[in-house]
């Protein structure tokens, strides 16, 4: 989850192509999907049936953030 120390970051790229509002309801789903099953992988990968590419989020290890961003910008 986000906080100060984890904080949630995005590539422009990923904000162009998705939006804040929609980056932010797929990280609402994750932390819900996150509580329910104890955890999830570092590696979460969104789908849209209109958008060109994925949208990943990706958390770094402890001391990192979540990034929000596109397979292109790996």
């Amino acid at each position: 989850m986000p906080s100060e120390t984890k904080p949630l970051v995005a590539t422009p790229a990923a904000i162009e192509m998705y939006g804040q509002e929609m980056i932010l309801a797929c990280l609402q789903v994750l932390q819900e999907s996150a509580v329910k099953h104890g955890g999830l992988d570092y590696l979460q990968v969104f789908e849209s049936a209109d958008k060109p590419e994925k949208l990943w989020f990706i958390e770094d290890g402890s001391g990192g953030a979540i990034t929000a961003l596109l397979p292109t910008d790996y």
